[in-house]
């Protein structure tokens, strides 16, 4: 598996990609951090709402994403190299675990950039001001497995399609519609079906990371990130040993 992980992130560390990403993002992070920094009223005493910005970086760090995992799988068949990689002593299993763990990792790149945003706030800030400390690591715990969800879906849609432009298309598509399932299913005409609506918000992560952002940690919303995560790697698992059994 160790291989496999160390050949993914040469892919995107020996490259620009990986760079340009993150830079993107941290470009993204640093306009909302300065939108909501000057928002706020002047004084001595400042509440960064740290937790704000997270809501409103997830929506732009939805289109990220599909960027990550793209190219997991739909490179390997267009290429030709998932010949190489099916017919390797490595399991089917190591193979998306090594993938899965070098996206996680550019994953916790990216997001290690943005620690300088409260560490520089909270040197400034005057006396009972800053940021929340609980509150604010919270928020980083929800981001990441909200994250990591969105990961493992982006996988799982590229290992669909030899093309990593229409893996990142559908992968926006479908990210967008999980990312305002709580919206559409509190619409008037999702509430008619009371069913289908209480089965729209069990499947709807939005409410769940409102808690991370509030500084409580449920045991209810830890396992459904996580329960999401090994589902989603298990189809993605499915997906990949359908195919190297069709190729004997």
């Amino acid at each position: 598996m160790f291989s496999i992980y160390k050949k993914e992130l040469q892919s995107f560390f020996y490259t620009p990609f990986a760079y340009a990403l993150t830079a993107l993002f941290m470009l993204l992070f640093t306009y909302i951090f300065a939108n909501k920094i000057g928002s706020l009223e002047s004084g001595n005493t400042v509440l960064v709402p740290f937790v704000s910005i997270f809501y409103d970086v997830i929506f732009f760090f939805m289109f990220l994403i599909p960027l990550i995992t793209m190219r997991t799988f739909a490179d390997e068949r267009k290429f030709g190299t998932e010949v190489l990689l099916m017919s390797s002593p490595v399991s089917v299993l190591k193979i998306v675990m090594g993938k899965f763990f070098a996206n996680i990792t550019v994953f916790i790149f990216m997001l290690a950039g943005t620690a300088i945003f409260p560490i520089v706030t909270q040197h400034y800030a005057g006396e009972g001001g800053g940021v929340i400390a609980s509150q604010l690591i919270c928020a980083y715990i929800g981001f990441f497995f909200w994250g990591a969800m969105f990961i493992t879906l982006g996988m799982l849609i590229s290992s669909f399609t030899e093309s990593s432009i229409i893996a990142a298309i559908i992968g926006e598509l479908v990210m967008f519609v999980f990312l305002f399932l709580d919206d559409f299913a509190y619409t008037a005409f999702i509430e008619q079906y009371p069913k289908l609506q209480s089965v729209l918000i069990a499947f709807a992560a939005q409410s769940r990371f409102h808690y991370f952002s509030q500084g409580v940690i449920r045991r209810s919303d830890l396992i459904f990130f996580v329960s999401a995560i090994i589902v989603l790697l298990s189809w993605t698992y499915i997906s990949i040993e359908k195919r190297r059994w069709k190729r004997g």
